[in-house]
């Protein structure tokens, strides 16, 4: 397995943005196929030529890249902090650069920004300022 430094994968997105967008013209040739026989989709000229969806899923899984939500681009990068705690550099399609992480066991709903902290991991709610006697 591949792990990811924040930075890699950072430099890594605009060629991520591509492979999703040709993972997710291929998805839409497909069912466009399926549902009425005629699967042609507009695609956008310029730019280098594109990959072939095999070879993008191919260099996915090299790079040990997560597609974990075509339809929104949500990706998980494996990483490894110096304390030896395996996470995940996690980002969506939407987001402008790469800002969240969670734990595997986490998913989504566990993101919390970069930086990770090494250490222990904190359960969300269990940071400074977040017991009792520490509201406003």
């Amino acid at each position: 397995m591949r792990f990811w430094t924040i930075s890699e994968a950072r430099a890594y997105l605009p060629r991520l943005r591509r492979m999703l967008d040709v993972l997710t013209t291929a998805a839409l040739t497909a069912a466009r196929a399926r549902g009425n026989g005629k699967g042609s989709v507009r695609v956008e000229s310029g730019g280098p030529p594109p990959v072939s969806p095999q070879e993008a899923v191919t260099e996915l899984r090299q790079g040990s890249i997560a597609l974990r939500d075509l339809a929104s681009g949500l990706v998980d990068f494996p990483a490894r902090d110096e304390d030896g705690v395996v996470y995940f550099l996690c980002w969506r399609r939407e987001d402008d650069e790469l800002g969240w992480w969670h734990l595997p066991d986490d998913g989504f709903a566990g993101r919390r920004p970069l930086p990770r902290s090494p250490g222990p991991p904190q359960a969300p709610g269990d940071g400074p300022g977040d017991g009792p006697g520490d509201g406003p």
